[in-house]
């Protein structure tokens, strides 16, 4: 009986869970941002998650490796922009496409960049560049190539973005001496 029970539990379906990522994104001028993503399990064959998928999603803001500012979907405003592609298949957020669309993305920030709104935090990739928002201004100096790849990961992000696989950008630069 206890081993028809215990072969009962273990064949049962486990509940759902959620895939979780980290990833980080170096801009220029010492401008640099972590961020986590969470969504069902089962979307990991889905080929493009979008913010209504999104069940947790997070960014902090750093200039060389300051906090500068946060923002979170669970918090946002309803006029937040909050438009969002990943691929599950690659880890990628898509970059480089006019906004929005399914190679940007606005997380509180448009495609001016300039929403954010008083002491707030935002990212935009577009088709003029990725860069920042910081307190309802566009951060020019942040701005990178739009078409630079966003990776996510399985693993531990931090505001230097150090580690070669999880580097947004093309080269290889210290974050310090951008």
């Amino acid at each position: 009986m206890i081993r028809a029970a215990l072969l009962c539990l273990a064949l049962a379906p486990l509940p759902a869970g959620a895939a979780e990522f980290e990833f980080c994104w170096l801009g220029a001028s010492g401008y640099t941002l972590t961020g986590r993503i969470a969504f069902p399990d089962a979307l990991m064959v889905a080929p493009m998650v979008t913010e209504a998928d999104v069940t947790a999603f997070e960014i902090t803001g750093y200039l060389h490796g300051t906090p500068i500012g946060h923002w979170s979907a669970e918090g946002r405003a309803p006029d937040s922009t909050w438009h969002l592609r990943f691929v599950p298949a690659t880890l990628t957020f898509p970059t480089g496409g006019n906004f929005p669309g399914d190679a940007s993305q606005g997380w509180n920030a448009d495609g001016d960049v300039d929403d954010c709104g008083a002491e707030g935090f935002g990212f935009n990739s577009g088709n003029y560049a990725q860069d920042v928002c910081l307190d309802g201004a566009w951060i020019a100096d942040s701005s990178i190539d739009p078409t630079t790849p966003l990776v996510a990961t399985t693993g531990t992000v931090t505001p230097e973005c150090r580690m070669p696989e999880l580097l947004s950008r093309a080269d290889m630069r210290d974050p310090a001496t951008l």
